[in-house]
């Protein structure tokens, strides 16, 4: 019952006669002293990571009334995605969209701007500018909601203990008692072997959204969502590339048409691929060009191709670096990934894991509906996460987003199910605006009509998904979505033909 005033009040005059102790029993010692701290109150929750899925957890904890504490070693919250993820790299596309729509499309629409140039530095700022405002936003949520936002590397010694490090040199900061813990530590880039990154010339993610020069030519090693949202990103400035992919098709996962579609609408806007092919070395020469040796995947003569920075894309994999797994018998599978049950327990129950240090896709929005379901798990014994239900989405231009089954995935399965598909060639608002690339398609069980799965390639298919998502979570049918009402002209239309077009016969096509 103590407020949070006084609370605050009471905990620095403990720090304080704590620290003077200490500083009296110095006094009094001639051998040495390890400093450590034991909180004075067992916590309900330690949240292990500040990224999506660890801080969602920690404001719902600290909303449903648990004393919550979220440690995070970066020094800023919001994780990989927040910092040098999803959302600077979504800054970056948006201005290198306007950028290119201003020195390729304006003339076409009336608009004569003479001297266009690009300010890099600039634009970067304005990249910055957004983390750090979304940052020192979820420390004010963390204040509102009664979370205490621990600085430092958590590191788990005991079924109900974590144990705080400074990051730097691994001096113990205090200790945390739990009933409950929280692994939300999230994931790293997954290393290419024989290829050193120096965040420079060969770069990852990372390093590809902070770039000082635009270089003149971009290779890219690996074909999935980062790779081809960064690629969109330098090619819209200037940069030629060179997409190099293992696999015979870009975007794994992805429903086979749609990506096929994708690659087409990327190569006209001077992207070039090299399927079926893998890099097995770069090395960066005197010069600072970076020299790369590629050979087909299946086998066949090495060749080289040179460039001015090499990206590498190729994935993430779990962090669990210095977590502690082992000193609490918790294993993790043959790809890192900590093992949970249905309710997110390791084997130790009162330790948790979510997000990309666990199985599924390593997605932002997952980790944040994992986080709230554990937490909702340990108040009252029932949680909720609908894995058909998580879409996906590549914000290039056209975007590209998806949601349950593909068609790959049902005939492997043996399903039997309908295909209705819509361009955006035929949407009127699509055409009003001179972005008509793409089309919405459904797949939905053959007897039920129940939606199975929805695939989109067009302008805000990032957007349009939801509705999808909507759908499969209460499992509408297509006829459901088409006999939904849908605003004029908007977008938003094309789903509804393509649902129409599924279960009937689309209208305007």
């Amino acid at each position: 019952g103590i407020n949070a005033e006084y609370g605050e009040m009471f905990l620095q005059s403990a720090k304080g006669l704590q620290a003077s102790l200490y500083t009296q029993t110095v006094s009094r010692c001639s051998l040495p002293v390890t400093r450590s701290f034991s909180s004075a109150k067992e916590q309900d929750l330690v949240v292990i990571g500040g990224g999506p899925g660890g801080y969602v957890a920690a404001i719902k904890a600290g909303q449903l009334g648990l004393s919550v504490s979220c440690i995070e070693k970066r020094g800023a919250l919001g994780g990989t995605c927040l910092n040098v993820g999803c959302i600077p790299s979504k800054a970056l596309l948006n201005s290198s969209h306007y950028y290119h729509v201003a020195t390729h499309q304006f003339k076409s629409m009336g608009i004569k701007v003479d001297g266009i140039s690009l300010d890099l530095p600039a634009m970067m700022k304005q990249k910055e500018s957004a983390v750090s405002g979304l940052t020192k936003g979820i420390e004010y949520l963390f204040k509102k909601n009664n979370v205490n936002y621990v600085k430092g590397h958590g590191k788990i010694i005991g079924p109900n203990e974590v144990q705080v490090l400074k990051g730097d040199d691994g001096t113990e900061l205090e200790r945390i008692k739990a009933k409950n813990i929280l692994i939300a530590t999230g994931s790293e880039v997954m290393p290419l072997p024989g290829i050193q990154i120096d965040e420079e010339k060969i770069v990852s993610s990372t390093g590809a959204l902070s770039l000082k020069t635009i270089p003149k030519r971009l290779l890219l090693i690996g074909g999935g969502v980062i790779g081809l949202e960064m690629g969109s990103v330098w090619s819209r400035l200037g940069s030629q590339v060179d997409v190099v992919e293992f696999l015979p098709n870009i975007c794994a996962g992805s429903d086979a048409e749609v990506a096929k579609e994708f690659k087409k609408i990327l190569e006209k806007q001077g992207l070039n691929f090299h399927m079926k092919t893998k890099v097995t070395s770069a090395k960066v020469t005197p010069s600072g060009v970076v020299k790369c040796t590629l050979e087909p995947a299946e086998g066949g003569k090495p060749f080289e191709m040179e460039a001015d920075v090499v990206l590498v894309a190729i994935g993430r994999r779990p962090y669990t670096a210095n977590l502690g797994l082992e000193s609490v018998g918790i294993p993790v599978d043959k790809r890192g990934r900590v093992e949970v049950n249905s309710q997110f327990q390791t084997k130790v129950p009162s330790i948790r894991a979510i997000g990309d240090v666990i199985a599924g896709p390593m997605l932002a929005h997952k980790a944040e509906e994992e986080g709230i379901a554990a937490v909702e798990y340990i108040t009252s014994g029932h949680g909720h996460v609908n894995y058909n239900a998580i879409p996906s989405v590549i914000y290039t231009h056209p975007e590209v987003a998806w949601v349950g089954a593909t068609e790959e995935e049902l005939k492997q399965k043996g399903v039997d199910y309908k295909v209705g598909k819509f361009p955006f060639k035929a949407n009127s608002r699509a055409r009003t605006v001179d972005d008509a690339e793409g089309l919405v398609k459904f797949l939905s069980d053959a007897k039920t009509d129940q939606v199975l799965g929805c695939h989109i390639i067009g302008p805000g298919a990032g957007e349009l998904i939801q509705e999808a998502v909507l759908g499969i979570e209460y499992g509408a049918s297509t006829e459901d979505i088409a006999r939904t009402c849908h605003a004029h002209p908007t977008m938003s239309e094309a789903v509804k033909e393509a649902a129409l077009a599924t279960f009937s016969k689309s209208i305007h096509f």
